[in-house]
């Protein structure tokens, strides 16, 4: 029954895998980012969706000065940056477009976070530098925009 069980799982399809992988880690990372930004909400799982120009949030700064406090890179610079690539990079993923380069940023960010910001979560962010690292080495799978662009590539 244990070999039955272990053949079933060897059969689940990569790109199942990979798609299910890119969702979810992009789930959390614009989850995140949405809450450092103000103008523009966008939840496909609540139906909730406020399309206008987004800003930062009024506390974003400030959580980035006081509990964050990232060295060298001053807390406006920091906010800024972390919500641009928490927007942008989940919906490359989430797209398969870009995949191994926006794990491989996410993936920085995820360290980032683990080593000079919470270093007691690691439970959590290495579920999420596992998630990406799947991404890196595996790739989305066949349900990308990096599988039809490298297709179309390679059939000229």
């Amino acid at each position: 029954m244990m070999r039955q069980f272990i053949t079933l799982c060897t059969h689940l399809p990569n790109s199942l895998l990979a798609f299910v992988a890119r969702f979810s880690i992009a789930a959390v990372f614009w989850k995140s980012g949405q809450t450092k930004v103000q103008g523009l909400e966008i939840d496909i799982v609540s139906g909730n969706f406020a399309l206008g120009w987004p800003r930062l949030s009024d506390s974003v700064v400030d959580l980035f000065r006081d509990e964050y406090r990232l060295p060298v890179i001053p807390p406006e610079i920091a906010a800024t940056l972390a919500a641009f690539a928490e927007h942008l990079l989940p919906v490359l993923i989430l797209l398969g477009l870009a995949t191994r380069l926006s794990a491989l940023g996410l993936l920085g960010m995820t360290m980032t976070i683990q080593l000079l910001v919470y270093p007691d979560a690691y439970p959590t962010h290495g579920t999420w530098a596992a998630v990406l690292l799947y991404l890196m080495v595996h790739g989305p799978g066949k349900l990308s925009l990096d599988h039809w662009i490298s297709r179309r590539y390679q059939s000229n």
